[in-house]
């Protein structure tokens, strides 16, 4: 990430509901005599750490590339992000931009035990299924709860204590209420670079909060 304080996301409560709301996360590794290796999974928040913690998982030969638990590892969460055009500020000279918020995280993994592992699957499971009409979740029959436990068995749990940390967010904060208007306006039109998620996200950080409804 670029070394400059510019748009810097100190906040850890702001950090915390960026992963809660953003739980795709990229976990990279430099393993000797192996190089980069990069690997994607979901991830919770671990509510019950005193800072912040990431519980996740991966499928097995995953953690023998990534040599899990050996080496540091950066977990990288990224929200709400997209192209500003700069016919879209209202003046100029002006150039585009690119709006992102996103977070680096650092720290070296500790391996879960199996229960604990699927214990945290079925948290897992939860979190998505719970907002849909019918859930279907890891334990919903005996039949399905055994067959989970199998398929548990392909997976390696993981704690993610955060050690360090840099997160930056740039949503247009250097611009006018009136500019950053406009920018929402563009972001909801029907287009190519149409995108609620991020003007939503713009208002907030803006104050602009109405705005977003």
């Amino acid at each position: 990430m670029r070394d400059n304080p510019d748009f810097g996301l100190d906040n850890r409560e702001a950090i915390k509901e960026l992963i809660r709301g953003n739980p795709w996360c990229t976990f990279i590794s430099a393993v000797p005599d192996r190089g980069l290796v990069a690997s994607h999974y979901p991830v919770l928040l671990d509510e019950a750490a005193e800072d912040i913690a990431l519980l996740s998982h991966v499928g097995r030969p995953d953690e023998e590339k990534h040599e899990l638990g050996r080496h540091e590892m950066l977990a990288i969460i990224e929200g709400p992000n997209g192209y500003i055009s700069p016919s879209w500020y209202g003046y100029r000279p002006n150039v585009p931009t690119w709006n992102f918020v996103v977070a680096h995280l650092h720290g070296t993994p500790e391996i879960l035990g199996d229960e604990e592992n699927l214990a945290i699957l079925d948290r897992l499971v939860e979190h998505f299924e719970k907002p849909l009409p019918e859930p279907h979740y890891l334990h919903a029959t005996a039949a399905n709860g055994e067959y989970a436990y199998r398929i548990a068995k392909g997976t390696v749990g993981f704690r993610l204590r955060v050690r360090r940390l840099e997160a930056k967010e740039k949503m247009n904060q250097d611009k006018s209420e009136a500019t950053v208007r406009r920018i929402l306006e563009e972001l909801r039109k029907p287009g190519p670079y149409t995108n609620h998620r991020l003007a939503s996200r713009m208002a907030v950080v803006n104050g602009l909060e109405r705005e977003s409804k």
